[in-house]
């Protein structure tokens, strides 16, 4: 299959309340796990009893001193050395990637894929019929995000919608969170990249906790037609090796100074010198995504706005893939 070219508008959520559990046997709550020094070694991130992928996966990977990529100073300036950070989230429930928890005895129901069958799991899919739904009501991406504890499996829907019993979807990605296998090569997932979203996303409890332990997705206006381990999908025809790749890991660079950040700006700055972005998507470039929450706090978050696109670097982390 041709790598579609998927360009996607800006996150948005659907309702206000950003995390519904919708098991009666979940009886779960949400972590809060201590801060710990900067550089300490840590067990990965971890979300309602599961980890967010293994300690070891590339996404957890620490970047801070990884070899620069050759063509670093033409990545940023092409997706815009003068532009700036952007939360995709906030209070505002109009605005982040919402998810839902789901306990092992979830009832499943029938997925139909209307675009990408041939690179999704078949379901039927634990995903509940009230669960939220990315821009529900508004053109966009639709995402669902499912995680079910015990199993610790991750299910992800792109452009959802309900029909009947079940759900309609243009392509879905099953993630077993306790391994580090890949999407088969050339597969999209939920997200153009063929990557996972939720444990690619900034999430509250973890900021309120002090540290993020992971790279933050991000997305890029345009990029060329390849791809970097762990993605495993393109999304572009272009063949200019100055744009940016899929999976393409963008650090915040050393130098650049904290002191001014505050609060959950400087939570998520401090992760982006160590863990980085990781480009997973088209869309508004140096956009960064994150979890539905009331809890965000908008002032502190605006601070990111301040920081531009040529305080960071791109690091190298592999070859740029060209199937499908």
């Amino acid at each position: 299959m041709t790598g579609r070219p998927r360009t996607r508008s800006r996150r948005r959520a659907t309702l206000a309340a950003t995390i519904a559990l919708v098991s009666a046997a979940s009886g779960l709550a949400s972590l809060a796990a201590a801060a710990s020094p900067p550089h300490a070694k840590v067990a990965g991130p971890q979300e309602y009893g599961c980890p967010m992928l293994p300690a070891n996966n590339a996404l957890n990977r620490d970047i801070s001193r990884a070899p620069l990529d050759p063509r670093s100073a033409s990545y940023i300036a092409s997706i815009g050395a003068t532009l700036h950070l952007h939360a995709d989230f906030g209070t505002n429930p109009s605005y982040g990637i919402p998810y839902v928890v789901v306990g092992p005895h979830q009832a499943r129901v029938p997925i139909k894929f209307s675009e990408y069958g041939s690179e999704s799991e078949p379901g039927p899919y634990p995903v509940p019929l009230t669960a939220p739904v990315e821009g529900a009501g508004e053109e966009g991406d639709r995402h669902v995000l499912v995680l079910q504890t015990h199993a610790c499996k991750l299910y992800e829907l792109y452009s959802a919608r309900r029909v009947g019993a079940g759900w309609e979807a243009g392509s879905g990605a099953v993630f077993n969170l306790r391994s580090n296998a890949l999407r088969p090569e050339g597969w999209t997932s939920a997200d153009a990249a063929g990557l996972p979203i939720l444990p690619l996303l900034a999430r509250y409890p973890e900021v309120h906790a002090g540290r993020i332990d992971h790279a933050l997705r991000v997305t890029v206006a345009r990029t060329q037609r390849g791809y970097i381990h762990p993605a495993t999908h393109l999304a572009s025809s272009s063949p200019d090796p100055s744009l940016p790749p899929m999976g393409l890991r963008l650090r915040l660079k050393a130098s650049f100074a904290l002191t001014p950040y505050r609060g959950q700006a400087l939570v998520i700055l401090r992760a982006l010198k160590r863990y980085g972005l990781i480009v997973a998507d088209n869309g508004s470039s140096w956009y960064i995504s994150g979890a539905s929450d009331a809890h965000w706090h908008d002032e502190d978050l605006d601070q990111l706005k301040s920081v531009p696109g040529a305080a960071f670097e791109a690091i190298a982390s592999g070859p740029i893939l060209h199937k499908g």
